[in-house]
């Protein structure tokens, strides 16, 4: 589906929890998510930790949304 997407010219974030998967299925913009159980959030931590943690995801995504990519990236910190 991502590839579909971006072939329409719409680029696509790929949040994962485990990357290679995400790179055999052709993903351009690949973001690694927290944890398998939590890809978006950890439960554990206090609300405005996790706020913290989930903003930074977000902000993670928005860079690789406008970054010009020619192939497959993953964006680490």
């Amino acid at each position: 589906m991502v590839k579909e997407i971006e072939r329409a010219g719409i680029p696509v974030v790929h949040i994962c929890t485990v990357v290679p998967i995400s790179l055999t299925v052709g993903a351009n913009r690949i973001v690694p998510a927290v944890a398998i159980p939590h890809p978006l959030g950890n439960p554990s931590l206090e609300s405005d930790e996790e706020k913290g943690l989930r903003r930074k995801l977000v902000e993670k995504c928005l860079k690789a949304l406008t970054t010009e990519v020619d192939g497959q990236t993953v964006f680490e910190d």
